[in-house]
């Protein structure tokens, strides 16, 4: 019994010795972190960094956080910020994001991100290069908002990135529940006031082959960029508008893509008069593409759905037999 005993406080003194180790070595490892950030001239500031979790976990709280890259014009700070691990193994990290207001700004324009019991589950592989193996981001009630009017909400927050076979594939699945757009989000998308104030449904699902792997690099350097967007499924239903898309696109260096997106849109008119509402869409070329529209859904058998393909090709984009313009760039800054 009594050699037992010493085994056992032996054994709970090396742990507890590892415990502290790892746990301080990943203290540093986050100040050192902010330090490299605040010598290549982004701004990377905390109040404090504290330590718990002991026996089992590693839980690292970062007070005040506040991080702005002048090369993109991108900041986020929040009250604060907590990565949580294994003690056995700190590649499995959970951060938990405060349900006090989180402000991201871009250049002026500031958004404050309010949501509750948000976190992201990161499953990061092995080594220096911390690659990105899976990504999950939840969260409950959520909302954006900005100054004092909210851009939108929704029930639920679901968003996952999942590496594939390849290291550099990965499969991407989005979806929000009851999503409400705000009043200036529902102006800029010239909803009509008979719409439901909340989607039915919202969803993407699709797999993305970047340039190269997400590891530490993409926040230390340069982005990764999407080579070929293989588009399973993106769906959203409000109230009697449905659109549903499907495709496969290729993307060259310079965010140019090629390929086409298979689109089934029902109650296609009130969509037509929501871009033309909404500005995108100007008024002259609102009456010809109802024609042109109109027929290309009476060829299907159903006029009140269109089943058209849109097509990238040389950097523009059209819309069946109807030319659109310029096709945008997919570049991630």
């Amino acid at each position: 019994m009594l050699n037992l005993v010493r085994v056992a406080l032996l054994a709970a003194a090396l742990w507890s010795g590892y415990w502290a180790v790892a746990g301080f070595g990943l203290r540093g490892s986050v100040t050192g972190w902010f330090s490299v950030q605040a010598e290549r001239g982004w701004q990377a500031e905390y109040s404090d960094i504290r330590l718990s979790g002991f026996p089992f976990r590693h839980r690292i709280t970062i007070d005040a956080p506040a991080l702005a890259d002048p090369s993109t014009g991108t900041a986020w700070r929040a009250d604060r910020l907590a990565l949580e691990s294994p003690a056995i193994w700190p590649g499995r990290q959970t951060l938990h994001f405060p349900e006090t207001a989180q402000r991201l700004s871009y250049y002026d324009h500031t958004l404050v991100i309010e949501a509750e019991a948000m976190r992201a589950d990161l499953n990061l592989a092995p080594g220096n290069a911390l690659t990105l193996q899976s990504m999950a981001l939840t969260s409950g009630e959520w909302s954006v908002s900005r100054g004092a009017e909210v851009l939108a909400d929704a029930d639920a927050l679901s968003l996952s990135m999942v590496q594939q076979d390849a290291p550099e594939h990965y499969r991407i699945h989005a979806e929000a529940p009851d999503f409400s757009p705000g009043k200036d989000m529902r102006r800029l998308l010239g909803g009509s006031e008979q719409l439901p104030r909340s989607f039915d449904r919202l969803e993407l699902d699709l797999n993305v082959a970047f340039d190269k792997p997400w590891d530490r690099s993409a926040l230390e350097q340069s982005r990764p960029q999407p080579r070929v967007i293989d588009l399973k499924l993106a769906e959203a239903v409000w109230g009697e508008l449905r659109l549903f898309a499907a495709g496969k696109v290729t993307v060259d260096e310079y965010g140019v893509p090629t390929g086409e997106v298979a689109l089934k849109a029902e109650n296609w008119r009130e969509m037509v008069n929501m871009a033309q509402q909404s500005g995108a869409l100007p008024a002259r070329a609102a009456e010809p593409l109802t024609r042109v529209l109109n027929m290309l859904a009476g060829l299907g058998g159903n006029p009140e759905a269109l089943d058209l393909e849109l097509g990238f090709r040389g950097g523009y984009v059209t819309l069946g037999p109807i030319p659109l313009g310029p096709a945008p760039r997919l570049f991630l800054r």
